[in-house]
C-alpha cells in the first residue's frame, strides 16, 4: 500500500510530493495465492495445456454470471472481435465510436472492412445513437458499440437501429464486465459482446477475452475459428487464427468472477469520494451513468476545461506526476485523427469526441485504493486549480 504523505494532504503550499512513491493508475485485481497454485500443478500434471478443463469451467461460470446462453474464451478481447467480425461474414462500413482504443478500430480494418466513425454522447462518453443514425449508409453492415471505461453504451436504441436495418450489433465490453443496463448484464446485449481480461481489468486472466451470445450458431463458427478455423476434421470452414486461451489463463480469471461484484462495489464508493471532493472544482466535470446502468468504472476519468480550471488538461497531469500519481490519456488522441486511419475517417465533423478527448484524465482507480489516497489526489487537483499556472504546459 502507497501511503499519502500527510503533510501535503491539506490544501496549501506543497512542500513535496504528495506520495512517497508513485501512486499507479492501476492494480491487478486481487490476485489469488496458494489455491490458484494448486490449479496450476494440476493443469501441468494433466499435459492438458489449452482447451480443457478451466477453460470450460470459466466459460460456463461466465455464462451463467452474465445470463447468456454462450461464452466463448480466447486469447484477448481483440482476438475475440477480430474472429466475431470474421465470422459474422460482413462486407462493407462498421459505424463505431472514435473515442475507444485503437484496437476497437483495428478489428474492423483487419477484416478489410472500412471504420465509419460515430460522435460520443457528451455526459456518457460512449457512441450516441443519433449519431450512429446519421452514419448509416448503403454499406452499412454492422454497428459496434463500445461500453466506454464500463459505461453502459445505449444499448436499446442501437439494437433498435440494428434490428430495423437487419445488421449485427456487436460491443467491445473490454471494460464492462459486471456492467449493467436496465439491471440486465452487459454480454447479453446485440449479437455478441467481447470482454477483456487483461492485468488492467476487474477480473485477470493475465491475458485473455471472452465472446458472450447467445446464437448457438455463432458460438460453434467461434469455437472453431479460435482454433484456425478448424472444428475438428482438419478441414477448416473458416480462416481463423490461433486465439485459444490457455488453461493458466482461465484458472486465473475464473478464480477472480466470484467476487467481481465486491470490487465493481468498491469502484463506485470511490468513483462516488472522487465527485464528492471535486464537484465544486471548476473546470473539472465526470462521467455520467444513466440511472438504469451501473458501470464497473474500470477507469474514472474526468474532463478538464482549461478555461475554467484555469491550465490545461497536460499541466494538470504534468503536477499530478510531480506528486507521484500516474494518469493517462484514454483515449488522446481519437482513433479518426490518429496516423493509421486519418485516411479511412470520412471528414465528418466529431465535435464531442474532440472536446472529451483533448479534455480526459484518467485517475487512479482500483479495489485496494484507500479513501485518504482518493482525498490526497484530489487536494493536488484543487492545489493545481488554485495556483493556475503551475506545471501549466
Amino acid at each position: 500500500m502507497i501511503i499519502p504523505n500527510v503533510a501535503n494532504a491539506e490544501i496549501g503550499e506543497p512542500v513535496g510530493p504528495a506520495f512517497e512513491k508513485m501512486l499507479p493508475i492501476a492494480d491487478p485485481e486481487r490476485l489469488p495465492g496458494e489455491e490458484f497454485l494448486e490449479d496450476v500443478r494440476k493443469i501441468i500434471a494433466s499435459k492438458q495445456l489449452t482447451n480443457g478443463k478451466y477453460v470450460q469451467d470459466f466459460e460456463e461460470a461466465a455464462a451463467g454470471y452474465l445470463r447468456v446462453e454462450h461464452c466463448v474464451a480466447v486469447s484477448s478481447c481483440t482476438s475475440g472481435l477480430l474472429l466475431v467480425l470474421r465470422c459474422l461474414n460482413l462486407q462493407g462500413e462498421v459505424i463505431l465510436p472514435s473515442f475507444t482504443f485503437h484496437a476497437t478500430a483495428h478489428a474492423v480494418a483487419w477484416n478489410g472492412l472500412k471504420p465509419v466513425f460515430a460522435d460520443c454522447h457528451a455526459n456518457t462518453f460512449c457512441v450516441e445513437a443519433a449519431a450512429v443514425r446519421e452514419q448509416i449508409s448503403a454499406r452499412t453492415a454492422a454497428i459496434l458499440g463500445v461500453h466506454v471505461f464500463g459505461n453502459p453504451a445505449p444499448v436499446m436504441e442501437l439494437q433498435e437501429i440494428s434490428e430495423r436495418l437487419g445488421i449485427p450489433l456487436v460491443f467491445d465490453a473490454a471494460h464492462a464486465l459486471g456492467s449493467k443496463s436496465g439491471g440486465r448484464c452487459v454480454g447479453g446485449f446485440g449479437t455478441a459482446e467481447v470482454f477483456s481480461f487483461s492485468p488492467t481489468k476487474l477480473v485477470v486472466g493475465g491475458e485473455g477475452g471472452l465472446i458472450a451470445t447467445h446464437d448457438a450458431q455463432l458460438a460453434k463458427q467461434l469455437r472453431a475459428a479460435r482454433n484456425y478455423g478448424d472444428a475438428g476434421n482438419y478441414d477448416p470452414e473458416t480462416i481463423g487464427i490461433n486465439a485459444r486461451m490457455g488453461e493458466i489463463n482461465a484458472a486465473l480469471a475464473l478464480r477472480g468472477m466470484g467476487s467481481v461484484d465486491g470490487r465493481i462495489a468498491r469502484r463506485n464508493e470511490i468513483r462516488k469520494r472522487y465527485e464528492r471532493d471535486l464537484r465544486d472544482v471548476a473546470g473539472i466535470r465526470f462521467q455520467r451513468v444513466a440511472e438504469s446502468g451501473l458501470s464497473s468504472f474500470k477507469d474514472f476519468s474526468v474532463i478538464v476545461d482549461e478555461r475554467a480550471f484555469g491550465q490545461t488538461r497536460d499541466g494538470l497531469m504534468s503536477e499530478l506526476r510531480r506528486n507521484n500519481i500516474d494518469t493517462r490519456k484514454y483515449f488522446s488522441p481519437p482513433v479518426h485523427v490518429q496516423r493509421l486511419y486519418r485516411e479511412v475517417w470520412d471528414g465528418r465533423p466529431l465535435p464531442v469526441t474532440e472536446e472529451i478527448s483533448s479534455g480526459i484524465v484518467s485517475l487512479p482507480i482500483y479495489s485496494s485504493l484507500t479513501d485518504a489516497s482518493v482525498d490526497t489526489i484530489c487536494g493536488v487537483i484543487r492545489r493545481a486549480q488554485q495556483t493556475g499556472g503551475v506545471g501549466n504546459s
